[in-house]
């Protein structure tokens, strides 16, 4: 027999309530100057892994419907990094092997590094110009390897959510909100139109 399934439509409820947790407490001046730090960049670079590496395409893909010049690390036709460059990082942990790399080297080059994270202290955190915060992660482990996918083939991946949310997700769910809340704030700035996104959108598919 089968357990008895709980309400799908509770869950998502409590996972909302849990997101709009998250956007009163993320600091507001954080989010302000992560956005004047994307306005005022030359190109715009964005790296993750895993589910926060789709999170980070997703914005990637909003920023160029909105006429930025923007890119996904690792990509073949991604071009070189750059002074006046900004390189934005989704991390949970901040400790993402292949993104604290990516980060490094927008370091040693001379760009900015932007962070959205659970954990900012660490080791991209420390690196990083702009760092906005969301949620808590109040399950840091410092034997947790740093590369994403041994934690992964080990199941060390630490949810920085209740259970409810396991793996993860009330983060990567909580960055994808606030990276299209990012994208309605520079369509005001920016005076965009639907038209105009509309015009960039793929037509050869």
């Amino acid at each position: 027999m089968q357990p008895e399934c709980p309400s799908i439509a509770d869950l998502m409820l409590q996972m909302a309530s849990s997101i709009e947790d998250t956007a009163r407490a993320m600091n507001q001046g954080n989010a302000g100057r992560f956005l004047n730090e994307i306005l005022d960049a030359k190109r715009i670079y964005l790296a993750g892994a895993g589910r926060s590496g789709l999170v980070a395409r997703a914005f990637a893909q909003r920023l160029m419907h909105l006429g930025f010049e923007s890119y996904v690390i690792g990509e073949t036709i991604t071009p070189a990094f750059g002074p006046g460059d900004v390189l934005v990082a989704f991390s949970g942990s901040g400790e993402t092997r292949s993104v604290v790399d990516a980060c490094e080297t927008a370091r040693e080059i001379g760009g900015k590094i932007c962070l959205v994270t659970s954990t900012p202290d660490s080791h991209i955190g420390r690196m990083a110009d702009c760092i906005v915060e969301i949620g808590n992660n109040r399950l840091k482990d410092t034997d947790i390897p740093s590369d994403f996918e041994i934690r992964q083939l080990t199941g060390q991946y630490r949810s920085v959510s209740s259970s409810f949310a396991p793996l993860g997700t009330l983060f990567e769910t909580a960055a994808l909100v606030f990276s299209d809340a990012i994208i309605s704030a520079l369509m005001e700035v920016k005076h965009c139109t639907i038209e105009e996104l509309k015009g960039r959108l793929a037509n050869v598919q």
